[in-house]
Formats: C-alpha cells, sequence, structure tokens
C-alpha cells in the first residue's frame, strides 16, 4: 500500500464493489484503496464480537495505507462494528481526526422523502435483519415510519456464483417478495439493504408491485459522501486526487480479479494481504 491519503473502502467480501463504482463515480477524481477480507467472507453469521475485531483490524490497515476517511461499504460492518469504532477506537487513536462511516445512515436519511405510504420494506442478509439495524436507524430518525425486514439467505450465493439469470434465482426473488409484502402490502419503498442485491435489481424490479420504488444504496452512499465532503472541506483537501484506485484482498487476488468483474464490468487486479489483530 502507498503514501497517498486515498479513501479506503471496505467490506467482507465483493458486494461493496457496487458502493464504490457508484463512490467513484462521483469522485473520480479522488485516490480510493478498495479492501476486501474475501477469505473470512460472509460477515453475516458472525458475531458482533467477531465482526468488530475483523472491521477494526481493516480500518486500521486502511489507515495505515494512508487513508483519513474510510467507507464500510458493508452492512454487517456498518451494522455490529461502526459505532464502536466511532466512540472507542477512532477517539483513543493515534489521528483521532480520522473518520469511518458506514452504508446505513446514508440509506435510511432518503426514506422519509421517498415513501409515500410510510411503509418500507427491508431485503437483507439474515444477520443484518436479525441486527435490527435498519428498524432501529430508521425509528430514530423517522418514528412514524413502518418498517418489515425480510431475510434473503440465498441471494448472495446467487450473486456470487453468477447464478443471476437462471429460475432459481427468479423463484428465490419472488418467493421473498412476496412473503414481505404478504406482511404489509401497504409498503410503497423498499431498500436493498445488501451490497450484492444490485445486481439483482431487474429481477426485483420484475416481482415487486406496481409503483413500489426500490432503492439500492451504492448511489444514496455515493450523494451522503459527497455532501459530506462539501460540509467538511478540511477532510477533502487532506484527500489525494490524482483518480487511481488500489485493489487489496485477503484471498487469491486472481479470484477476486475475476468476481470483481461481476461487480465492477472489468478485472480488478489486486494485491494479498494478511490482516492480524
Amino acid at each position: 500500500m502507498n503514501s497517498a491519503s486515498p479513501i479506503g473502502i471496505f467490506d467482507s467480501g465483493y458486494g461493496g464493489l457496487t458502493v464504490f463504482r457508484k463512490i467513484r463515480e462521483a469522485l473520480p477524481s479522488h485516490d480510493f484503496v478498495y479492501l476486501g477480507d474475501n477469505a473470512r467472507a460472509p460477515y453475516g453469521t458472525r458475531s458482533f464480537d467477531v465482526v468488530y475485531a475483523f472491521t477494526r483490524q481493516a480500518v486500521f490497515r486502511l489507515f495505515e495505507a494512508g487513508c483519513p476517511l474510510v467507507v464500510l461499504a458493508c452492512n454487517t460492518a456498518s451494522a455490529k462494528a461502526l459505532r464502536t469504532i466511532q466512540q472507542q477506537d477512532l477517539p483513543r487513536s493515534r489521528d483521532p481526526s480520522r473518520r469511518v462511516l458506514g452504508v446505513i445512515r446514508p440509506t435510511v436519511e432518503a426514506l422519509d422523502a421517498l415513501s409515500r405510504t410510510k411503509h418500507v420494506g427491508v431485503l437483507a442478509t439474515p444477520g443484518t435483519i436479525a441486527s435490527e439495524s435498519y428498524a432501529l436507524e430508521i425509528a430514530k430518525l423517522f418514528p412514524h415510519m413502518r418498517v418489515t425486514g425480510e431475510a434473503c439467505p440465498m441471494w448472495v450465493p446467487l450473486v456470487e456464483n453468477r447464478e443471476i439469470d437462471t429460475p432459481g434465482a427468479d423463484y428465490f426473488v419472488r418467493r421473498h417478495l412476496e412473503a414481505l409484502f404478504s406482511r404489509d402490502p401497504r409498503i410503497d419503498t423498499l431498500v436493498l439493504g445488501c451490497t450484492h442485491y444490485p445486481l439483482l435489481l431487474e429481477k426485483i424490479r420484475r416481482h415487486v408491485p406496481a409503483g413500489v420504488r426500490v432503492c439500492p444504496q451504492g448511489e444514496r452512499v455515493a450523494e451522503a459522501l459527497v455532501d459530506y465532503l462539501r460540509r467538511h472541506p478540511e477532510m477533502n483537501e487532506r484527500l489525494s486526487k490524482n483518480g487511481k484506485t488500489e485493489f487489496f484482498t485477503t484471498e487469491s487476488p486472481e479470484r477476486f480479479s475475476e468476481n470483481a468483474a461481476v461487480f465492477l464490468g472489468a478485472p480488478a487486479p489486486a494485491e494479498k494481504i494478511v490482516l492480524e489483530k
């Protein structure tokens, strides 16, 4: 890793690349370092303590790479580790002015303006649904909204195994959407609470009732980051702007590059690193 001052992007696997893609489109002149902890993915089934420990390792590795700002492009890490890192680790770190941001709050902040009925559905991994992170954040910002969550355990494997265009994908997408809307037919806004799910966007839109708005996270997170840098020019001034991106993985670089092409539309040559406590 180099000595520039890039924006760090962290995910437990590949889904965060959908968020990174939108961020890079919004900030094309900025430098980025993307780190995927692919060797230890998925995080969704792991405990809060383990997710926090793994995420903390990754965040501080990105700090060592010169990143003064890190985005957790992972719903599980945002749900289970972000607050502890912000409240406990950053104030005690060597440079307390560094910042770590997540993907849940930027997604939630847009919901009140988007929803007419104020009934919102959240599609996510079992770990994110069990954490109730979206429900809690929505209740904090918009207590008048009703939230219904649906865990979709098969959707990530379908994406990562490149089964998006199969009858099996149609079956599992339709099954979970029917289950969600049977519990609350008044839902008019649907949050894709997993960074893999934008790759299923066409199928999801095909199976939702007419008039339902589907909200992937990438654009919301990118918009929020641009706004954050506008409101914090001191942070933006610290960031290097050469339009460069580096990719790192804890797994096979060849495998990472091949799988990253599914999310980015092009291979992403990567370097292998080891995360330690």
